[in-house]
C-alpha cells in the first residue's frame, strides 16, 4: 500500500486511488485534512471542473487539483501553503462574479458549500465593477426540483448523476465559456425516480426541492439518523425536524447500503407518518383508555385460552426486530406456534429499490415466522401487529386484537384496537434485504397516547395473567 504524506502526516493508502480518494477513504477529508471541493463527489466519476481542490506536491512544479492526482508511494502533499491559499482565492473569486448575493434568501443558506468556502478562502470582497450575468430564476426542471439559474456554478455534478445513476440523462451544460448554461435537453423533464438527488448533491442554492422550498430555515431544524422503511433496502436517511414535525428526509451516506442516495418516494414518505394514524384505543366498538384496551384484550386472550380455542399471531414486516421479538416470545408463552406475517410487494430496479415494500420481512423470516397471505383458518383469537395481512383473511377468526399505527380495514373489524408508535417515534431496529442490522432513533413524540408495540404486548400480557375480578354477590 503507497504511503502518503499530508502536511506532514503519513498515512497508508488503497493503491490506484486519487489524492481526495484516499483522504476520503480515511475519513478525513474536510474531518483533519481540509481540501475544499465543488465538482467532485465520492461516488460520481471525476470531473476536474472547479480547480479548488488545487494541492502543492513537492516535486511537481505547478499545483495539482487533489480530485483526479493518483497517489503514487512517497508522495508529500501541502494542503496550507501560501501557493495553495492563493489558489483557492483565485478559484473562489472567479466562482463568485456571477453568484448572486442573496444568501439572506436562498434556502441552501446554513448548509450551503459555497457560502462556507466563501468565509473560509475567500475574499472579502469582489473586484468587479461589471454586472453580474442574467439568468433565470425559480425554473421548474421536473415535478420535484426548482432551478435557480443564476446561483449554478457549473459543477455539473447533477449531470454526471443524471447519466451515471439512474442512467436518463436530462440534464446537460449547453453553451461555451461565460455563455454557459445548465439546462434540461429540450422536451426532457427531469423526471426519474431518484430526481430529487440532485438537490443533495447541489453544493450551492441552484437545486433545490419543491417539497422542501421556502418552508423553514435549516437553523431552525436538528436531525436526527434514521432508516427509510418504505423498501426493504433500508436507506440510511436524516429527518429533519422543528417543533415535535418532520419537515424531510434527506439520504445518509452508507456505503453498504445506499451510498449516498436514497429514490424520490422514499423521501416524500415522511408525509405518511401523520396521516390516517389510530389515535384512539377502541374496545367492542367504543373509545377507551390504552390500559382499558390492553386489559379488555388480556380478557380475551383469557377467554380464548380457557375454551380451548385456537390463538393465531400476524406480525409485521413494518415492526422492529425487538418488536417481533416480544410478540414470537408472547405467542409461544400462549402455545400459538410462530406469527405468519405477510409482505406487500411491488416495482423493483437495479438502484435501490426494492420488490418488497416492507423494512423488516428479513427480521421477520431470521425469527422464524412463517410468510403467507392465506387466510388465517377458523381460530377463537387473532393477534395482529400492523395491518398488511387482509382483513378478509379474517374471515373465520372470532375475535382479533389489533395493535396498529395506521386505520385500515382490519382496524374497522377488530374487536380491540391499541394506537401504536410509528419507527419514528422509538428506537429499534430493521434487518434489510442484505441481512444488515440498522439502527434508528425516535424523531418525534406522537400528540395522543400511543404505546410502543412492546409496550402493549407487556401490557395484554399482564391483563391476561391477573385474576379475573370475581362478581360481588
Amino acid at each position: 500500500m503507497p504511503k502518503l504524506t499530508i502536511d506532514g502526516r503519513e498515512f497508508q493508502v488503497a493503491e490506484g486511488r486519487t489524492i481526495l480518494q484516499a483522504i476520503d477513504d480515511l475519513g478525513l477529508l474536510m474531518n483533519g485534512v481540509d481540501i475544499p471541493h465543488y465538482c467532485w463527489h465520492p461516488k460520481l466519476t471525476i470531473d476536474g471542473s472547479c480547480r479548488l481542490c488545487q494541492v502543492e506536491i513537492e516535486g511537481m512544479p505547478k499545483l495539482q487539483i487533489a480530485c483526479n492526482t493518483p497517489v503514487t508511494d512517497g508522495m508529500k502533499v501541502h494542503t496550507q501553503s501560501e501557493r495553495v491559499a492563493k489558489a483557492r482565492r483565485g478559484v473562489m473569486e472567479l466562482l463568485l462574479i456571477n453568484h448572486p448575493l442573496d444568501c439572506p434568501i436562498c434556502d441552501q443558506a446554513g448548509e450551503c458549500k459555497l457560502q462556507d468556502y466563501a468565509f473560509d478562502y475567500g475574499v472579502a470582497g469582489a473586484r468587479t465593477r461589471e454586472p453580474r450575468r442574467p439568468a433565470k430564476k425559480a425554473i421548474e426542471l421536473g415535478p420535484t426540483i426548482v432551478f435557480d439559474q443564476e446561483r449554478c456554478i457549473l459543477c455539473r455534478r447533477c449531470v454526471r448523476f443524471c447519466r451515471e445513476v439512474p442512467k436518463t440523462g436530462e440534464l446537460g451544460v449547453f453553451n461555451r465559456g461565460d455563455e454557459s448554461l445548465l439546462e434540461t435537453f429540450p422536451g426532457t423533464p427531469l423526471d426519474n425516480p431518484y430526481s430529487m438527488n440532485v438537490a443533495d448533491i447541489c453544493p450551492v442554492g441552484a437545486l433545490g426541492t419543491r417539497d422542501f422550498r421556502f418552508k423553514i430555515r435549516v437553523w431552525f431544524t436538528d436531525d436526527v439518523e434514521s432508516v427509510c422503511n418504505q423498501c426493504a433496502r433500508g436507506c440510511n436517511i436524516v429527518a429533519s425536524r422543528s417543533n415535535n414535525k418532520i419537515y424531510r428526509y434527506v439520504p445518509r451516506r452508507n456505503d453498504q447500503v445506499n451510498d449516498t442516495w436514497m429514490c424520490d418516494h422514499g423521501r416524500m414518505s415522511y408525509k405518511l407518518n401523520a396521516q390516517g394514524r389510530v389515535t384512539q384505543a377502541r374496545a367492542d366498538g367504543k373509545p377507551v383508555s390504552a390500559a382499558a384496551a390492553t386489559g379488555r384484550a388480556g380478557e380475551l386472550v383469557r377467554a380464548a385460552r380457557a375454551a380451548g380455542g385456537r390463538i393465531v399471531g400476524v406480525a409485521s414486516p413494518f415492526s422492529s426486530n425487538e418488536e417481533l421479538e416480544a410478540f414470537q416470545g408472547f405467542l409461544a408463552e400462549l402455545g400459538a406456534g410462530p406469527a405468519r406475517f405477510a409482505v406487500p410487494r411491488g416495482e423493483s430496479d437495479d438502484i435501490l429499490i426494492e420488490a418488497e415494500k416492507a423494512p423488516n420481512a428479513a427480521g421477520c423470516r431470521a425469527l422464524g415466522m412463517q410468510e403467507s397471505a392465506d387466510d388465517l383458518g377458523r381460530a377463537e383469537l387473532a393477534l395482529v401487529i400492523g395491518h398488511t395481512t387482509h382483513a378478509a383473511g379474517f374471515a373465520d377468526v372470532r375475535h382479533v386484537v389489533l395493535i396498529d399505527t395506521h386505520e385500515s380495514a382490519l382496524s374497522a373489524r377488530a374487536d380491540v384496537v391499541i394506537p401504536a408508535r410509528t419507527f419514528l417515534e422509538e428506537p429499534g431496529h430493521f434487518t434489510n434485504v442484505d441481512g444488515i442490522v440498522q439502527a434508528f432513533q425516535p424523531v418525534v413524540e406522537p400528540n395522543f397516547e400511543a404505546l410502543s408495540q412492546r409496550e402493549a404486548l407487556d401490557e395484554i400480557r399482564k391483563a391476561f395473567a391477573a385474576e379475573p375480578a370475581r362478581e360481588s354477590a
